[in-house]
């Protein structure tokens, strides 16, 4: 039996075939890659009469010094080229002492502050949700943002169906765990940099130190500029990536960044990838 001649669309088929067989699908890494960069610049092609073109011409009559030049001067010409100028920094974010003089002092007192300090975020739309748990908790659990459906209860939804079965994998029961959200509301688009430069750093640290917790998930890569404040104020201690410590008041807690609870949501190869990454922290 002579075999079939494969085209090469035919090949590019079955290589994807195979792929999808063996079940993936996306590519992931833990480093960020610019797949898209500055298209590189065209040079001009080199003319085989550029010799010819550019050799001096003998002087012709009656025609003045400056009429006889054929190339412009080296300063007239195309400039050479060189990396492109770098962008304008950003505006500074004007910081401001959320807190305040009289800072709350426990966990009752930072959830009516919470609920009620008009200086924490603008009006969105959506409903200020308190965190949920008590102090010296095995294990505190920060989120961006509440869900966009909460008004009670934090992490109502798909979030907290999620985070409860990941709960229940670790052998925690919910009432030992301490659940927070670094935003008093959904805030749709959140710039968590700039509002961290802002001085909600201040406050995450200052709620972290309220808590004292054991360990610390962060949902979201995203919240280290909150867990990071300026210097004197506490923040992440260097480490390995994704596992690192935060400094407060109270002490120390290890913490572990990772992806957001929606995202596992919409790709479920991230929550092997994070129960890897717990296992490891949690052994060490």
């Amino acid at each position: 039996m002579s075999r079939p001649d494969l085209t090469l669309a035919r090949e590019f088929e079955a290589a994807l075939a195979w792929w999808r067989a063996a079940g993936v699908d996306c590519d992931f890494a833990d480093d960020a890659t610019a797949w898209l960069g500055p298209e590189p610049l065209a040079l001009p092609l080199a003319s085989p009469f550029a010799s010819a073109l550019d050799a001096p011409r003998p002087d012709a009559p009656g025609q003045s010094a400056p009429a006889r030049q054929t190339r412009p001067p080296p300063e007239t010409r195309a400039p050479r080229l060189s990396a492109p100028a770098p962008e304008p920094a950003l505006a500074a974010v004007p910081r401001r002492d959320l807190l305040g003089d009289s800072p709350p002092a426990d966990l009752a007192a930072f959830r009516t502050w919470w609920m009620d300090a008009q200086a924490l975020a603008p009006a969105t739309g959506f409903a200020r949700v308190s965190p949920r748990g008590g102090a010296g908790a095995k294990l505190m659990v920060l989120v961006p943002q509440p869900e966009a459906a909460d008004t009670t209860r934090l992490l109502s939804g798909p979030q907290g169906r999620l985070l409860a079965n990941i709960l229940a994998a670790m052998g925690l029961d919910e009432s030992e765990a301490y659940v927070a959200a670094a935003l008093p509301c959904h805030m749709p688009m959140a710039d968590l940099a700039a509002l961290a430069a802002g001085g909600m750093d201040a406050v995450t640290a200052h709620h972290v130190g309220l808590v004292a917790p054991r360990r610390l998930i962060a949902f979201g890569t995203a919240l280290a500029p909150l867990l990071t404040p300026l210097p004197g104020a506490g923040g992440l201690s260097p480490g390995e990536p994704g596992l690192q410590v935060v400094n407060h008041k109270a002490g120390k807690t290890p913490v572990l960044l990772s992806e957001t609870l929606e995202a596992m949501l919409d790709m479920p190869r991230l929550k092997a990838r994070f129960w890897r990454r717990w296992m490891e922290w949690s052994a060490s």
